[in-house]
């Protein structure tokens, strides 16, 4: 499975957003990513740290979001939600075991999993993914705090940070970036 699909439930909440409300999308990237964890289960894939914290995450803010007596706007759950993915990728930086490591272990052979270059790779990675996400916290803090800029702006600022950490990551996860080659498909969980 790809580290790009692990990204689904955000992918979920943001389109369901606008059209059903924070609450009914919260619940959608809870639900998306109760399935991947399912999912990964049943092929036998190890757990990933990023499946189980987006879970809770989209959980513990659905169930805020519920209970408050405010209805806090659209862009303050999208911050909550950034800041919580932002801080789920640092905690897999600073334990050593980044985001990516479980989805690069199901494409290369066994024997490279502990090379130093690897675990590198997936730091570098990981690290793109967690600027991307400082990005949009930064860019959700600042229409907060400065209702009159355009949000226009804002919203290219989290597309262009996306975009790029989806571009970066496809063109350093290839054989052509020297990484080990890949598993054939038919070895691939």
């Amino acid at each position: 499975m790809s580290v790009l699909l692990a990204f689904a439930p955000f992918l979920a909440f943001a389109l369901l957003t606008g059209p059903l409300g924070p609450l009914p999308a919260l619940a959608a990237g809870a639900v998306t990513s109760a399935a991947l964890i399912i999912h990964g289960h049943l092929r036998g894939a190890e757990p990933r740290i990023l499946e189980i914290g987006t879970c809770l995450l989209f959980s513990a803010v659905a169930t805020w979001v519920w209970a408050s007596d405010s209805r806090p706007s659209v862009l303050l759950v999208r911050l909550y939600v950034d800041a919580g993915l932002l801080a789920i990728i640092l905690l897999t930086i600073a334990i050593r075991r980044p985001f990516t490591l479980a989805y690069a272990r199901e494409r290369v052979a066994p024997e490279h999993h502990g090379s130093a270059a690897f675990l590198r790779r997936n730091n570098l990675i990981s690290g793109i993914w967690a600027a991307a996400f400082g990005v949009m916290v930064a860019a959700e803090l600042a229409m907060l705090s400065f209702p009159q800029l355009p949000h226009p702006l804002g919203t290219a600022v989290i597309v262009l940070a996306l975009l790029g950490a989806a571009r970066l990551t496809t063109r350093l996860s290839g054989p052509q970036a020297g990484n080990p080659p890949a598993l054939p498909r038919e070895h691939v969980a």
